[in-house]
């Protein structure tokens, strides 16, 4: 079945098993351990500049790719889709966290077994990236109280999918749903353009600091679409290309333990690597310490439970039309040879 490209376009991630034994023994040894005899030259990893890609962030400029050998060069997007285009194009060898799943997904239907995924970005009501705003002083107090009220979301297929799912699923049965870029939606709300907005972080959290909006609820995805608040909602992958994995098979292993590294200082250290979103990002200032962290899972990490909420998420998508096709999740898992 072939791909609904304007649903894409309006999309506003032997020796390579003894290095996966070696670094799963012992996550916290020097990736520079870990060279490869092969030589994959210049590796281009698109990324999307918000904060979920900090893993990338960290693994380039604490030097954990050099150190391992590999020249990998950060590239920025200005929308998921942009990324995902080059990766079928074969202009990048994958991508960053932060890259949209729904994107990639969309880029398995057009080009299929296009690339595996090594690290994904799950969110929910702890670890925050969607949410719904209103007005500081808004007498809005649930979602439920949306109903014939102005709602904007981001553009795209996907976005207007979820935010009318969630606001069917809380009850409003009148809604005014309008597409408007995210970078918009606190300046909309002060405007009184729109009552409300389903939206992603950093949003929420400028709006609250310019004293404009307020957080109504986060995790929406996880709680309206998943059916629990804490399920976790991988809206964002790292990937690399099939093409690469296959003729590269031994760097791919090194390109992911030291991005397991970045991640692992995320968790050890988030105030330190929370630094690193500087100059890759539009978040800068007292923002840098006050945007929430989404959580990070390795490829090795996903539970059973983890596959089927993702695959929960890629079938809302299917049953939404945004997908043409089902998409298997775990068949997207990068597996080490």
């Amino acid at each position: 079945m072939t791909i609904r490209r304007r649903h894409f376009l309006q999309w506003g991630a032997g020796a390579a098993i003894a290095l996966a034994a070696h670094a799963c023994s012992n996550p916290q040894a020097s990736v520079s351990e870990n060279e490869s005899a092969e030589d994959p030259g210049k590796i281009s990893i698109g990324f999307w500049p918000v904060a979920s890609g900090l893993p990338l962030f960290v693994a380039v400029e604490k030097g954990y790719f050099a150190a391992a050998g590999l020249d990998v060069e950060a590239v920025k997007f200005a929308s998921p889709n942009q990324v995902a285009e080059a990766l079928i194009a074969g202009r990048l060898q994958g991508t960053g966290n932060g890259v949209a799943s729904g994107a990639l997904g969309l880029a398995e239907i057009t080009s299929p077994g296009l690339f595996k995924i090594l690290t994904s970005n799950p969110s929910n009501a702890e670890y925050i990236l969607d949410q719904v705003i209103v007005a500081k002083d808004s007498p809005i107090q649930t979602i439920a109280d949306l109903n014939g009220k102005s709602f904007a979301t981001g553009p795209g297929a996907q976005n207007l999918a979820i935010a009318e799912a969630i606001l069917a699923a809380a009850g409003v049965t009148e809604p005014r749903v309008q597409q408007l870029e995210i970078s918009q939606h606190v300046a909309a709300i002060e405007s009184g353009q729109i009552d409300a907005a389903y939206t992603l972080e950093p949003t929420g959290t400028v709006g609250e600091l310019k004293g404009i909006t307020r957080i109504l609820e986060s995790g929406v995805v996880s709680k309206y679409i998943l059916g629990e608040p804490m399920a976790p909602w991988f809206g964002g992958s790292a990937a690399l290309s099939s093409a690469f994995i296959e003729q590269y098979p031994e760097s791919t292993v090194i390109y992911a333990e030291a991005y397991r590294q970045a991640v692992q200082d995320i968790r050890d250290n988030p105030a330190e690597a929370r630094q690193y979103l500087t100059g890759y990002t539009a978040i800068e200032g007292e923002l840098v310490e006050k945007v929430p962290m989404v959580g990070y899972t390795m490829y090795d990490e996903f539970t059973p439970e983890d596959i089927a909420y993702f695959q929960k998420f890629f079938d809302f998508m299917t049953e939404k039309e945004i997908f043409a096709r089902s998409i298997d999740v775990g068949a997207l898992i990068y597996q080490p040879a």
